[in-house]
């Protein structure tokens, strides 16, 4: 059975250890620098390590959910000693760090994999099925929004907010935009921008991402207009609504719309029983097949680095 734990059990860190509890692995213990997270050791009576060099001594694998300053040099302490890594998105700070997770993990056989809880969400996983059915897209426009809970103050709204629309814009398309422009918000802080509006160019159609920590309203939500259909996703209740509309300057074709057919999952259970399963028949030649795997983190980081860049300085950014 595979031996795992937990590096940083904040709020989310939490839902991994719940999760864990609750599937087919060894959940050895939980690291923290904050001692009274040793209660929830106790809970769930597994061991409690202040240090999490001490915990790596303990396991084959560990999930990471500390802050994202702190993402980097853990997650390379954790490969550098031989352990596989789910860690939390983003990966690290920058792109240029990410890239060099990826190099370690590459380099030492070793599987790393991101949080993009939404690549395990059952309506986007059935929308990356349809995808080949709605013909050619026109455009797309998503929503990160919410004002639930403060601002993260370890990064901005681009960063924290627009990676995972980004995440699933790459998923589901199975490419890459070639251009970015974005116009932010710093109401809250000069430091941090709060809100953002980021344009995708892909050559054949655009995408638009609204984020938002100070939107009234929680959406995590997006539009997808295509030749043959328009579809509505909303990946937080895991709904899908299909529209047949066809338009033309000569006439408009419309049939009812419907709804697909969802079972609601539970995201980072099926992430982490997957990471587990990775991690169990460990077959490299499939490494580059996982789902969520580190390299793919290196695009999204660069992509919304370069969406900051335009946001301060009012220019377009090509993505290399």
């Amino acid at each position: 059975m595979v031996k795992i734990g937990v590096i940083g059990v904040g709020k989310w860190g939490k839902n991994h250890l719940r999760v864990l509890n609750e599937i087919d692995c060894e959940l050895i213990g939980i690291s923290d620098a904050d001692l009274s997270k040793k209660e929830l050791s106790e809970k769930f009576n597994i061991m409690f390590f202040s240090d999490y060099h001490n915990l790596l001594k303990e396991v084959d694998c560990v999930t990471v959910a500390a802050p994202t300053n702190l993402h980097f040099n853990i997650v390379r302490e954790c490969l550098e000693s031989g352990k596989h890594v789910l860690v939390e998105k983003p990966i690290a700070d920058t792109s240029e760090k990410a890239k060099q997770l990826v190099e370690i993990a590459d380099k030492n056989d070793l599987i790393l994999s991101v949080g993009y809880i939404y690549r395990f969400n059952n309506s986007i996983k059935r929308l990356k099925e349809i995808m080949n059915e709605i013909g050619k897209i026109q455009y797309i426009t998503c929503r990160y929004i919410h004002s639930t809970k403060p601002p993260r103050t370890d990064s901005g709204a681009i960063i924290n907010l627009s990676i995972h629309p980004i995440d699933i814009l790459n998923f589901i398309t199975s490419t890459k935009p070639v251009k970015v422009f974005a116009k932010k918000s710093n109401i809250l802080s000069k430091k941090l921008e709060d809100s953002a509006v980021i344009t995708l160019d892909y050559n054949d159609f655009f995408a638009t991402i609204e984020v938002s920590c100070t939107h009234p309203e929680k959406k995590r939500d997006m539009w997808i207009i295509a030749e043959n259909e328009k579809l509505y996703i909303d990946y937080f209740c895991q709904k899908i609504t299909r529209f047949p509309i066809k338009v033309s300057y000569e006439k408009v074709e419309k049939k009812d719309s419907f709804e697909e057919n969802i079972i609601a999952n539970e995201p980072l259970k099926d992430e982490l029983k997957y990471f587990i399963e990775v991690v169990r028949t460990n077959k490299k030649n499939k490494i580059s097949n996982i789902q969520n795997i580190g390299r793919e983190e290196y695009y999204t980081t660069r992509i919304c680095e370069l969406s900051v860049e335009s946001a301060e300085n009012g220019q377009e950014k090509k993505i290399p």
